[in-house]
């Protein structure tokens, strides 16, 4: 399989208040680049937030807006490209969330979420967080909540349900975005 996974962390609830982002590129099976960058957000920071990921408002200070870390990140978000994440919906969301608030245009390609594909080839686990599904797998994941360590496990997750169980049985679960 070869496909782009991505984790985002957030300053606050506002579904353009990236602080960071992560990609862990996949190709025949294993994760071959990493991508990471600290995102200056135009927002506030919450205290619930930080204490979760650990990033406050002096760690962003010098970092990049996420228009200027779109341009990097934009190639690996094209029609027939496959991005996957852990819990889609909340990344897909900061995703779409930033690009309306900066006004740049939604690209579209394919997005698969690990959460359902776990939840469906694992049933027995007693949840199916990241941590736990990785746990799980004896999949590392050093520093959860850290944007690069998350989207690294979310590819290994992927890459051990297509080794274990064929890229067939994950198709249904891919979603045209």
């Amino acid at each position: 399989m070869n496909f782009v996974a991505m984790d985002f962390e957030t300053a606050n609830r506002e579904k353009h208040s990236a602080v960071s982002i992560a990609l862990a590129v996949v190709r025949d099976n294993q994760v071959v680049d990493k991508f990471y960058s600290l995102i200056k957000p135009e927002t506030t920071f919450s205290s619930y937030n930080t204490a979760i990921h650990g990033l406050h408002r002096q760690d962003v200070a010098d970092a990049p807006k996420f228009p200027e870390v779109w341009q990097t990140i934009s190639p690996f978000f094209t029609e027939n490209k496959l991005v996957v994440a852990h819990n889609a919906s909340f990344d897909n969301g900061i995703l779409k969330g930033t690009l309306q608030y900066y006004d740049i245009d939604e690209p579209h390609y394919l997005l698969l979420d690990t959460v359902q594909t776990s939840r469906k080839l694992f049933p027995n686990f007693e949840n199916h967080k990241l941590s736990t599904v990785a746990g799980n797998l004896g999949i590392t994941l050093d520093h959860h909540h850290n944007a690069l360590d998350d989207a690294v496990a979310a590819a290994n997750i992927l890459i051990y349900e297509s080794n274990h169980f064929g890229v067939e049985v994950l198709k249904p679960y891919v979603k045209n975005k």
